[in-house]
């Protein structure tokens, strides 16, 4: 039988306060905290001696850990959930770290997406962590939409909705096909598309593809199914934009796995399971911290992510904006920072498709 996950409640005042500052201390410093440096501490009138009996209970009950022969403990993965759940104070953002964001996102001149890749450049640069922003699904209705051929079998679709957004794929033509055939395609999808979202005209070109089929060329056909496939939301890796990986590597050589780093830049590079990446967000209000083993997204690399949905006015929830980093992130301040960042995203995204 699995023993029970301590909580607060099982701790007295004493030992309740000296683990709030054994893992406030490792969060700012990164290294292993020993009774001497907790002893030192202002307001603090215990010996040495009785904080390291308490971390002894407090190891015993899971909460921290010894790492390698160091005299100092850690926050083990349970103790930090217990930390941010029950102790964690979240202040307000800071002026300054406001008004940054602020004037990131107040550019009207740019388009959706490089707001978006400002927004993620911002943040990394703020949290010094890789950020991760899970764009919007294109909803706004199709004005057009064109095949031009670049080189050898590689063909650019380009999609421009009713709002003047304008979305680029490049992806393998069918082999031999013709301009003709090309043209042809685009014209039977323009006008099925036209005032239409992708998401409502996907099933209707499915059934006009069966229906016409004889009489489109066969290789219009395939690029027709190709074509709608780009938009219809089963590409997720398009929409994730990530920042900031060199950040991940500043830390001192000694704090750096690096083969667990390895293990999650080739999860950010594969963007596997994205769609999972939005579930996370979903499925809570405002925003969450998953640590270590936690996110089962990047389970391998040890990490913590801080994510936040963003909705639009009717408050859908049509995005995900965070951070990725050390389990050791500075909690308190990260927090505020993803969620109004969240908030200012969500209000930009809608004002572009009002």
């Amino acid at each position: 039988m699995a023993e029970a996950t301590p909580s607060l409640s099982d701790l007295d005042d004493r030992s309740r306060a000296i683990f709030r500052r054994l893992v406030e201390t490792y969060l700012e410093t990164g290294e292993p905290v020993g009774s001497r440096t907790i002893s030192r501490m202002p307001e603090q009138d215990l010996s040495a001696a009785t904080i390291r009996n308490v971390m002894q209970d407090l190891e015993l009950m899971g909460l921290l850990g010894s790492p390698h022969v160091s005299a100092g403990r850690v926050p083990t993965q349970i103790g930090l959930r217990l930390f941010i759940d029950g102790v964690l104070e979240i202040g307000d953002i800071d002026a300054e770290e406001r008004a940054t964001i602020d004037r990131t996102l107040a550019s009207e001149d740019d388009s959706l997406g490089d707001v978006l890749d400002q927004a993620g450049a911002m943040l990394s640069g703020l949290s010094q962590c890789a950020s991760l922003i899970f764009a919007p699904r294109q909803d706004a209705p199709v004005r057009h939409l064109e095949f031009v051929p670049i080189s050898g079998d590689q063909v650019l679709a380009i999609l421009v909705t009713e709002d003047g957004h304008v979305e680029n794929r490049i992806f393998s033509s069918p082999p031999g096909l013709t301009p003709s055939a090309m043209q042809e395609a685009a014209n039977f999808l323009s006008a099925r598309l036209r005032g239409r979202t992708i998401a409502d005209a996907r099933e209707l070109v499915a059934r006009q593809i069966a229906a016409h089929r004889t009489e489109l060329d066969g290789l219009a056909a395939t690029l027709v199914e190709r074509g709608i496939a780009l938009w219809d939301g089963g590409d997720g890796a398009e929409r994730l934009i990530v920042r900031g990986r060199a950040n991940l590597l500043e830390e001192s050589p000694e704090a750096v796995d690096l083969e667990r780093m390895r293990r999650l830049f080739d999860d950010l590079e594969k963007k596997r399971d994205l769609a999972h990446l939005l579930e996370l967000a979903e499925s809570g209000r405002g925003v969450r911290v998953f640590i270590g083993s936690e996110n089962k997204l990047f389970s391998m690399s040890g990490s913590s992510l801080v994510i936040s949905p963003y909705k639009d006015r009717n408050q859908r929830v049509i995005g995900a904006i965070g951070v990725i980093g050390p389990t050791r992130l500075n909690y308190g301040r990260i927090v505020p920072i993803v969620d109004y960042t969240a908030r200012l995203v969500g209000r930009v995204v809608s004002g572009r498709s009002g």
